[in-house]
């Protein structure tokens, strides 16, 4: 702790400095600091690689031969129809831990000891985010090659599988907004990670992610096509090439890549002007 601490100290430049350019170096300080900190509880990782891993073999072959995807019971089908659904699902419930992370830092005082050092007030949140969303994407990598050996396949080229993983590590990215809330909102770490898994569940089986929206009751079937989460697995399918595509008319089932921006760029906005406004009056 003394080390990062007089790392972040040493970063306060007496040299003037821009205020967006002081606000990504303090950013980076403590991005650095949760990376060391995950590095030396390696549990961490592994944990979060476990889970996704299990989705991914159990829905694959429990599920597989039973589920219909248009005219096709094949498990094949519908292994390349779940795999966005997957990565959707894995980026998003990092928020738990983004949340918990956040939440064990104040029960312990770290933020009182940060408050001290001459940083930019979001730096704080902004560096946590950052360092999670490090971790997501060695997570999605794992889940990738574990996806790649049970049977999953890009048809669309590089270029564009590419342009889905962005997609989605955007979405997870503006998800951790939303667990620095929470994490900011509850007393212990424990509150964190229950508050935030609560909200998830809704959000990620109410969707397109693990069934076709078409097949849903017909009053939740709006509320899957204009989920968040739905446009960032719609998105995913069209650039893999994977089948799944959407007949809704629905604005973000026939734009989905537009319809992901959008929302992960508005979830961002708005739960990081909360969260530093939250932070700010916490530590006041």
């Amino acid at each position: 702790m003394t080390t990062v601490l007089g790392t972040a100290g040493r970063s306060a430049d007496p040299r003037p400095r821009g205020a967006v350019a002081r606000s990504v170096g303090d950013s980076l300080v403590i991005a650095r600091r949760n990376l060391i900190r995950m590095s030396r509880i390696p549990e961490m990782v592994i944990f979060g690689l476990i889970q996704p891993i299990m989705f991914v073999v159990l829905f694959s072959y429990v599920f597989g031969g039973s589920m219909q995807i248009g005219d096709s019971t094949s498990p094949n089908v519908y292994r390349e129809f779940l795999m966005a659904g997957i990565f959707a699902q894995t980026v998003t419930f990092a928020t738990a831990g983004a949340g918990a992370g956040i939440a064990d830092d104040m029960h312990k005082g770290l933020i009182d000891r940060f408050r001290s050092l001459p940083m930019a007030r979001g730096a704080v949140l902004t560096g946590r985010t950052l360092a999670d969303l490090v971790q997501t994407t060695l997570t999605l990598v794992v889940l990738a090659i574990v996806a790649l050996l049970v049977g999953w396949r890009i048809h669309e080229g590089v270029p564009k599988a590419l342009g889905a993983f962005a997609l989605l590590l955007l979405l997870g990215y503006a998800f951790s907004w939303i667990g620095a809330l929470i994490g900011l909102s509850v007393r212990t770490p424990e509150a964190a990670t229950s508050g935030g898994l609560i909200w998830l569940f809704p959000v990620t089986f109410i969707s397109n992610a693990f069934v076709d929206s078409s097949k849903l009751p017909g009053w939740l079937q709006p509320v899957a096509e204009w989920n968040p989460f739905s446009a960032t697995v719609q998105a995913c399918r069209e650039l893999f090439g994977n089948p799944g595509v959407s007949t809704s008319d629905a604005w973000p089932m026939q734009h989905p890549v537009w319809a992901s921006l959008l929302w992960s760029v508005l979830i961002v906005v708005v739960f990081r002007t909360l969260s530093v406004r939250k932070y700010r009056s916490a530590t006041a």
